[in-house]
């Protein structure tokens, strides 16, 4: 029996990069070995054990092979025979195929040390086109180590480009979708997630709201149409997956009325299950856009009740933040909204001059007294924005 460390432990290593989890193959051992051992089985599709102590996956060494479409049509085989460079060539990429020794050593059979320092994500083997889900990991790795300058080898775009046109993308499920698309947002370069699916033609299959934007960058000479440029300099300004996707939801179909821009990105929400918090903030930043870019008292009054803002802060908080990264609102005039919000809260019934409202009055009374509130605060900012530019 002997046990390697493999796939995104050693690549990070050798990148100089923190280690998550650490995934381990076990080769020339059966699974009533590693239970007589103490490890404790999971897996039902292959043999995957649970180490007594630290928990963490060992799996025997296996080969697979495709019997259907898609990406849950596999057949695995796992026996003490399979080597451990039968076990990498079945993984996606060379920068994920290598393996380390107990003593220190990297197997390395397919040349992904030479992959990681040309910056190069390269497939394994033609075994790559048998799941589609690979053409999604190899974007997020492409906006994960896009900074690095990483790009994906002509090769291996020229095979996913197979893979799309055979409809294996036509396979794939909601839910793993949205799973690479959020890590992809909590990437360096969030845009080069979708900037490869364009790339290999699955953006038009996955993402065709993205890819008509693609249309109008080409007319332009740009190199990344708007929404992606605009989902860029916002990952520089804020780590938070929820605002990154937002701010791209926000950015498309600049050009299209604002109900349309609420239906699409509503449909392509339902179309991935996106969670609730990310699609209702995606909607309230389109909805909301003409009455805080129009600016008053009224308006800013109305975008506070529609966005539940005085229950809850933060939601207005995201708001600005996406409008301010996208350009709607200065940062100035983004700290005077987030006051805004805190001074007409605060605002209660016992600060009115009448006593002796209720109900539907109390409550005309206490939005009446925020409105000529607000009009103050923003008749103040409308000034000293004056003097700034004098």
């Amino acid at each position: 029996m002997e046990i390697f460390l493999v796939g995104g432990a050693v690549r990070d290593t050798l990148l100089g990069l923190p280690v998550g989890e650490r995934d381990w193959v076990v080769v020339g051992a059966t699974p009533q070995e590693m239970l007589a051992l103490g490890y404790t089985q999971v897996g039902k599709d292959f043999p995957v054990f649970l180490h007594p102590q630290s928990k963490e996956e060992y799996a025997l060494a296996r080969t697979e092979r495709k019997t259907a479409p898609g990406y849950h049509g596999f057949e695995f085989h796992a026996d003490p025979g399979v080597t451990l460079e039968e076990d990498l060539l079945r993984r996606d990429l060379t920068i994920n195929a290598m393996a380390q020794a107990p003593d220190g050593r990297i197997i390395d059979p397919y040349g992904g040390r030479a992959d990681l320092d040309a910056g190069r994500l390269r497939h394994v083997s033609p075994a790559f086109a048998e799941d589609p889900v690979r053409i999604l990991r190899v974007a997020r790795f492409a906006a994960r180590f896009g900074k690095w300058g990483f790009s994906v080898a002509h090769g291996t775009n020229a095979l996913m480009r197979r893979m799309v046109a055979e409809g294996e993308v036509d396979h794939l499920v909601a839910e793993r979708v949205w799973a690479e698309l959020l890590k992809a947002l909590g990437c360096d370069t969030p845009e080069r997630f979708f900037s490869v699916l364009h790339g290999c033609h699955a953006l038009a299959v996955l993402f065709p709201e993205i890819e008509r934007e693609y249309a109008g960058a080409d007319g332009h000479g740009q190199t990344l149409p708007a929404p992606l440029q605009c989902l860029a300099t916002g990952a520089r300004a804020s780590g938070d997956p929820l605002i990154r996707f937002a701010v791209l939801m926000f950015s498309l179909g600049a050009d299209l009325e604002p109900q349309v821009r609420i239906d699409q990105a509503e449909q392509l929400c339902q179309r991935f299950r996106v969670p609730r918090d990310y699609a209702r903030v995606a909607r309230l930043a389109i909805a909301l856009q003409p009455a805080v870019a129009q600016g008053g008292a009224d308006a800013v009054l109305q975008s506070l009740e529609r966005s539940g803002a005085f229950r809850a802060r933060n939601r207005w908080l995201q708001l600005l933040e996406i409008y301010r990264l996208c350009g709607l609102i200065s940062p100035d005039y983004a700290r005077t909204l987030e006051q805004a919000r805190d001074e007409t809260a605060a605002i209660r019934a016992a600060d009115l001059e009448r006593q002796d409202l209720n109900g539907p009055e109390l409550g005309r009374a206490i939005a009446e007294a925020r409105r000529r509130h607000l009009a103050g605060m923003l008749a103040g900012a409308g000034a000293d924005s004056e003097k700034e530019r004098e």
